[in-house]
């Protein structure tokens, strides 16, 4: 065998140093991968604790630190539509250790009614979404419409002077029934109250005799017979409700209203954090335990892909932007 020249000693010398790095060096950044949790994560809600968005973002919490072993806490940032809550994401390290459980009203409708101080579209990224409540139509039991066609009757004709409970200007809700109204062309007086469950118990007391609200808020009211749902607003029918029957059953398609919760991100976060947290997070909305404790809520699992967020992000926003400035709506 011909002896190698001191070149080739050297050449050789330095591959096998390198194959010898090479898989020192592989496990590292595997390790660097797979450390993530390796702190508490913090699971920011804009909104206060007790509602049904908290609600929901402790379940996913409790079952995501059963699941990994690590701590995932919910951080409640309230004030000015959602809008605060989020802006302390958006000013967030993007290493993954800050999450964001966000609602449609702050990430789709917000926008379109006031200021904000951090950029909508470029300051969060979009895990997808984990659940949704349907919004449902309701009336006083007294109230004569029985069905959705009745309603638009009675509202049609010539001094009806019918009013409706508006339990916040620029809630899912209210725009809700805007929108309802806008596709019936109907105009009906709102009265204003300090949020959902005042809303409801206006209705209860017949004060107003209809309200546009979350399942959550009244599907108690909806089986004992205190309110009657005239329709839901879901693209079909919820498996919560199934003997209610759907806007666009009843005519008006374009009545489409979730009140979806999702899962963002600041922008910055590394891909490989982000598949993570949402197999994570799919897993944990899908466990069989969550969908019990959810069910209970009046909330549906609904996990969505982060490749599906970008479509239904612009779709949205779109939606309410065109509503709110056909209808002039404002904060005021």
């Amino acid at each position: 065998m011909a002896k190698e020249t001191p070149q080739e000693d050297a050449l050789i010398s330095r591959r096998h140093l390198a194959l010898l790095a090479a898989p020192a060096l592989l496990p590292a950044t595997a390790r660097a991968q797979d450390a993530w949790p390796s702190r508490p994560v913090t699971l920011v809600v804009p909104w206060a604790a007790g509602g049904s968005t908290d609600a929901v973002a402790r379940i996913l919490a409790q079952k995501l630190s059963t699941d990994t072993g690590r701590s995932f806490v919910v951080d409640n940032r309230t004030g000015a539509n959602g809008t605060i809550g989020f802006n302390s994401v958006a000013r967030a390290r993007p290493d993954g250790y800050t999450m964001l459980v966000s609602t449609v009203s702050t990430y789709a409708m917000a926008p379109h009614l006031m200021p904000l101080p951090y950029d909508n579209e470029k300051d969060f990224i979009g895990i997808g979404l984990i659940a949704s409540m349907p919004i449902i139509m309701v009336v006083h039991p007294s109230f004569p419409a029985r069905t959705l066609a009745e309603y638009v009757e009675i509202a049609r004709r010539p001094n009806s002077n019918l009013t409706y409970a508006n339990s916040g200007t620029g809630s899912s809700t209210h725009l809700a029934t805007e929108l309802f109204l806008q596709e019936a062309r109907l105009t009906i007086q709102d009265v204003g109250y300090r949020g959902g469950a005042p809303a409801v118990q206006a209705v209860l007391a017949n004060e107003t005799p209809m309200v546009f609200q979350a399942a959550s808020g009244i599907l108690p009211h909806i089986r004992s017979g205190s309110l009657r749902a005239l329709a839901v607003a879901t693209k079909e029918r919820s498996p919560l409700t199934p003997e209610i029957p759907t806007f666009a059953e009843q005519g008006f398609p374009g009545v489409e209203v979730v009140e979806h919760i999702a899962l963002q991100a600041p922008t910055g976060v590394p891909a490989d954090i982000l598949a993570r947290m949402h197999a994570l997070t799919k897993a944990a909305m899908e466990a069989p335990d969550t969908r019990e404790r959810l069910s209970a809520l009046a909330v549906v699992p609904t996990v969505g892909s982060t490749a599906e967020w970008p479509a239904y992000f612009a779709a949205e926003n779109a939606k309410w932007r065109n509503m709110i400035q056909a209808r002039n709506i404002k904060l005021q």
